[in-house]
């Protein structure tokens, strides 16, 4: 009998440090201005930056004649920055169009450049 007072006292002083020291962090953090937005709003404003994203990078694919396979697409509160590198020197315009022109962009950074794309193997 007493072995269970114990486990359940230890339990009981386990579970009161954790939570003050979670209160603990979750004050310093609201001190010093980190968490201006809860954890859940910035699950789903990270899901939203990704689906935004991939609508982007999926009219980047649906373009004829524009390959994605080097362009890298990425979306921060309505923000797209395109990175990486097109074959042909008019799609770097043409990507920025297109990304303008998805729903939810509010603006877009045209960060690509004009590369050569890897094509086969070597022998």
């Amino acid at each position: 009998m007493k072995t269970v007072n114990l486990l359940k006292a230890l339990g009981i002083a386990l579970c009161v440090a954790t939570a003050s020291s979670a209160y603990a962090q979750a004050s310093a953090a609201m001190a010093s201005g980190e968490m201006a937005a809860p954890a859940t709003g910035a699950k789903s404003t990270k899901q939203a930056d990704r689906a935004l994203g991939r609508t982007v990078r999926r009219a980047l694919a649906k373009t004829p004649g524009f390959n994605v396979s080097n362009v890298f697409v990425r979306a921060r509160g309505g923000a797209v920055t395109l990175t990486g590198s097109v074959p042909v020197g008019g799609q770097i315009q043409q990507a920025a169009d297109v990304a303008k022109g998805v729903p939810g962009v509010t603006s877009v950074t045209n960060r690509l450049t004009l590369g050569v794309q890897g094509g086969g193997g070597g022998g």
